[in-house]
């Protein structure tokens, strides 16, 4: 069995040296697993490194976004990274952005390479629009503390965890620079200037109809979309969905199949998200505070985390996931390539 290489989602960090058997039958081999290397790239006038992806500015209003196999958790980057997720993140959202974008503009101008988007640069809303259909994750367990209003939302009585909500809510939260991201309401956003009144109504409409449009596609391939949460900015002053639409990372879905039986019997929702992550992790008293300790990630643990985020792309998607691994050279081609055709098409 021979040795993949060095791919550019493996990165630059820590020396380490793992073989991970995967569900496609061959092993996932490498070494430095953990950041990627940064790129020069023609007219980059910035860089930024985020939780799960790096992010160059090109001139004044592109971006290329590259998804890195890095995996975080109560905004805490784990220690280890999960085989094929960054592919799998990149282009659930190609597609997605695609489907969705009869609803409203998007970022988006191609993906040239299985973790790299390119696209146009906005000016962010510093506000993530959460839409609920269901009562799970973060409104859950806001719920089961005893309280009932949820960024200014009311909740109603009587729910079990998971079920659904009449009609779907908007949560928001703030984009916090460092830090956990705090839920935020509807009053505070206007009185902050994080969004005018025009704008705020706008953002709704899109979000709840981006929701809508994210479940009919989910009901399609037999799942439900539980919540999700999109990001907007302004492309030449008007509101554009940016980032990442309807991932494990940013979405909770649930199976259809059994779901009702399920909530009849109070019997735990079978999902695809990375929810399990988190409880995994709360489980193992670990969620992000100060002095407590990331628990060991196994070789086992890590592939089970890329087999969820692998049937994920599948279920939601509709055909089979094909991994195509990349060196840095031939990624970095690739965005070139990209930019040229861009800059040529631009004139």
């Amino acid at each position: 069995m021979g040795v993949l290489g060095k791919f550019y989602f493996h990165g630059k960090g820590e020396d380490v040296e793992i073989l991970i058997p995967n569900r496609l039958g061959a092993f996932w081999e490498g070494t430095n697993f953990g950041l990627m290397s940064s790129f020069q790239l023609p007219d980059q006038t910035g860089f930024y490194r985020g939780k799960v992806r790096d992010v160059y500015s090109i001139g004044s209003n592109l971006l290329v976004m590259l998804a890195s196999d890095r995996i975080s958790a109560f905004d805490v980057i784990l220690p280890r990274p999960i085989p094929y997720k960054g592919q799998v993140l990149n282009q659930i959202a190609t597609y997605m952005l695609g489907a969705t974008q009869s609803i409203c503009p998007n970022w988006l101008i191609e993906s040239p390479a299985p973790q790299v988007s390119v696209g146009y640069k906005c000016q962010p809303f510093a506000i993530e629009m959460v839409v609920r259909g269901n009562m799970t994750g973060h409104a859950w367990r806001t719920y089961r503390s005893g309280l009932r209003t949820l960024c200014g939302v009311a909740l109603p009585e009587g729910l079990r965890e998971n079920d659904f909500f009449p009609t779907p809510l908007i949560t928001p939260s703030t984009k916090a620079a460092v830090g956990h991201d705090e839920d935020i309401s509807a009053e505070e956003i206007l009185k902050r200037g994080l969004a005018t009144p025009e704008q705020w109504d706008q953002l709704c409409t899109y979000a709840l109809n981006l929701f809508e449009r994210g479940k009919e596609l989910a009901a399609a391939q037999g799942l439900i979309l539980a919540d999700t949460k999109y990001e907007f900015g302004l492309l030449d002053g008007k509101i554009t969905l940016m980032d990442e639409v309807h991932t494990p990372d940013s979405s909770r879905f649930f199976y259809a199949d059994g779901f009702e039986e399920r909530q009849i019997k109070g019997e735990k929702q079978k999902q695809l998200s990375k929810e399990f992550v988190r409880e995994w992790l709360i489980e193992n008293d670990f969620m992000g505070k100060e002095g407590q300790t990331v628990p060991e990630m196994t070789d086992e643990w890590i592939q089970t985390i890329s087999n969820r985020y692998i049937e994920l792309y599948e279920r939601l998607i509709g055909k089979p996931f094909q991994p195509e691994p990349m060196n840095e050279e031939m990624v970095l081609e690739k965005i070139n390539e990209s930019l040229s055709r861009i800059r040529s098409a631009r004139g």
